[in-house]
């Protein structure tokens, strides 16, 4: 009888299969212990959600269906907004689980796959950032990005994708196909200086396109610290002074020191703000913002004669060694959260003002809100932000007080506040990357170059340790360890990065061991990320539209392509390597097309090629140029 029923079963999903194929898995979330923070947050959503892996490509192959592919990390608001709204949502998880492979991604353990998502949503919908979703072809080819979705908007996005993916694949799929990239690969190595000059000045002039000569900065809603362009066009300024630029530049580096993008309490930077005048932050911290903007308020201050940038870069050094040095490794975290442990965004930084009168006497308070713009209404539901108010010369005068009294006031009410926020709580993602790290160490040994400062000299060493030792096996390069195994997809960006560090510290030790570990790694990354097809940001890719690309964009941090290229052609006239010079030419020499249209967007790339040494024929461009104008 069992026999019968068994052969009778058996018939059955046969048939089945033949008519209908083959049936759906049920797929079950595979998040849990995860060692991300971030995708730990995840495990207990209703959503099946998949790692990121060769599994769950097949899956979608297997089962014919779209994979919805979600972007996003520890310390982002709208991430977790997100996952309140929608993800524990029963019913979008019921309809993502039957009709998609949802699969969720820590954005700073697969960097290469979030680099190249970003440009998908920025060239297909003309902004980026996270949550970054997207919805990839089984083939994949990315077909379809959106950002934050309140739950019902996102239910109907789902749906009508659903509905043409049933009725009309076969037109997605090509549509998909088309937004492949084509790359030409590696150039000549040598590098036309005349066309050079002209990418720059085309920066300069959209720069003074775009800026916003009110408040600084470029645009007209979100703020960005845009650090790599800015660092360009410092550079540019050194070399080709003009007015109009500097103003702009010594707007924006006052704008966001004075505002609410800089943490006057504690110090730091917040990753950005949701407003076009730098008052109102997204609370996230990230160390790659702090350990880029404290080199560039380094730079500008010794630049423009201002002390007062060069104490914005000490207070971000200490604010770095402070709160985001993990002090067992001598190494730095990747983030603290925009949400307290309270779950309110900014709590931790915002102050009611019962809690002012209870931590401080009048006098302290009513200088102390004078002086961080403490006066009309809180601008946040939990409070105030502190905010560069009135100066203390003013508040004097307004108090009748004498200046000194006043100063001496603003550090007691400062102290108080301090102690009292050290009590409160703080979510912190404690992964420790490669390429985040080397973008501190960079600026922990470019700081002890310039300044002779031993403090940040013990800093870089820590995290130049922990690099050589840890993450550097002296064969390959690991993105992240957790427990002694390796952790993420390694990139382009830890390689140039941390070759950047290894390079700025050997500049400071100017020991010879130095120099010959940061041209392992640099030589290593070009054999590793560099082909016929240029660049690729991951080794390998389940991403069919990632062949290669011939130039890498900036984003919040530099181009690792340009860093890269930058980087090798220091290290090429140290060591006299005409092959590594010649490597980094070609490299440099290619991407002409995308240049020709829109060169603002690739800042770090057009500076590698102005810093390039002479070729023969940049030589004698050079010279011919001189001639014309002499």
């Amino acid at each position: 009888m069992r026999i019968k029923r068994f052969s009778l079963l058996l018939g059955l999903i046969i048939l089945g299969r033949l008519l209908f194929g083959s049936p759906a898995f049920a797929i079950t979330n595979q998040l849990k212990d995860h060692p991300s923070p971030y995708l730990a947050l995840h495990a207990n959503d209703p959503v099946a959600w998949q790692k990121w892996n060769k599994g769950a490509v097949e899956l979608a192959r297997r089962e014919n269906k779209l994979l919805y592919i979600s972007i996003g990390y520890f310390s982002c608001h709208w991430c977790h907004v997100m996952q309140r709204e929608s993800y524990q949502n029963a019913e979008i998880a019921e309809f993502l689980n039957k009709h998609f492979i949802p699969v969720k991604v820590d954005r700073e353990l697969e960097a290469a796959l979030d680099a190249r998502m970003i440009e998908f949503i920025e060239s297909t919908r003309g902004m980026g950032g996270w949550p970054l979703n997207v919805f990839i072809t089984p083939q994949g080819h990315p077909l379809y990005a959106v950002l934050y979705l309140p739950s019902k908007e996102f239910l109907s996005v789902l749906q009508q994708l659903q509905k043409m993916w049933t009725e009309d694949r076969a037109s997605l799929e090509r549509l998909a196909q088309s937004a492949a990239l084509t790359p030409s690969g590696p150039g000549r190595p040598l590098i036309d200086m005349r066309q050079a000059q002209g990418y720059a000045e085309r920066i300069v002039a959209d720069t003074l396109d775009l800026a916003d000569f009110i408040h600084g900065g470029f645009g007209e809603q979100s703020k960005f610290p845009s650090v790599p362009q800015l660092a360009f066009l410092l550079t540019r300024q050194a070399r080709h002074p003009d007015p109009r630029l500097k103003e702009f530049l010594l707007l924006t580096l006052d704008q966001m020191a004075r505002g609410g993008l800089q943490d006057h309490l504690g110090g730091g930077f917040f990753r950005y703000t949701t407003d076009p005048s730098w008052k109102t932050p997204h609370f996230e911290k990230m160390l790659y913002d702090n350990a880029l903007l404290a080199r560039l308020y380094l730079r500008a201050g010794r630049q423009f004669a201002r002390k007062d940038y060069e104490a914005v870069a000490e207070r971000t050094l200490n604010f770095m060694a402070q709160e985001l040095r993990d002090p067992t490794t001598g190494a730095f975290i990747a983030s603290l959260s925009s949400v307290d442990d309270k779950n309110v965004e900014g709590g931790y930084y915002l102050w009611h003002r019962d809690e002012l009168a209870a931590l401080l006497t009048s006098e302290e308070r009513d200088v102390y809100r004078l002086a961080w713009g403490m006066i009309d209404a809180a601008p946040f539901e939990d409070g105030y932000l502190p905010i560069k108010g009135m100066p203390p010369e003013d508040i004097a005068r307004l108090l009748k007080l004498e200046r000194r009294q006043v100063e001496a006031l603003l550090e007691r009410a400062a102290d108080k506040l301090i102690r009292a926020r050290q009590q409160r709580r703080l979510p912190r993602d404690t992964k420790l990357l490669a390429g985040w790290n080397g973008l501190a160490l960079t600026a922990y040994a470019e700081a002890a170059r310039l300044t002779g400062n031993e403090y940040y000299r013990w800093q870089a060493n820590g995290v130049r340790n922990y690099l050589a030792r840890v993450l550097w096996d002296g064969q390959a390069l690991h993105r992240a360890v957790k427990n002694g195994r390796p952790v993420g997809a390694v990139t382009l960006e830890d390689y140039a990065y941390v070759a950047r560090g290894f390079l700025e510290w050997a500049k400071l030790t100017g020991k010879e061991e130095d120099y010959v570990l940061a041209m392992k790694v640099a030589t290593t990354a070009w054999k590793r990320f560099y082909g016929p097809s240029g660049w690729r940001l991951a080794e390998s890719s389940l991403i069919q539209a990632e062949k290669g690309q011939d130039i890498v964009a900036d984003g919040p941090m530099p181009s690792p392509s340009g860093v890269l290229a930058g980087v090798s052609l220091q290290l090429a006239e140290h060591y006299g390597d005409r092959a590594l010079r010649e490597q980094a030419l070609s490299a440099l020499n290619s991407g002409h097309a995308v240049l020709k249209k829109n060169p603002f967007w690739y800042a770090t790339h057009v500076g590698a090629m102005l810093a390039a040494p002479d070729t023969p024929q940049s030589a004698r461009e050079n010279k011919d140029t001189k001639n014309r104008q002499d």
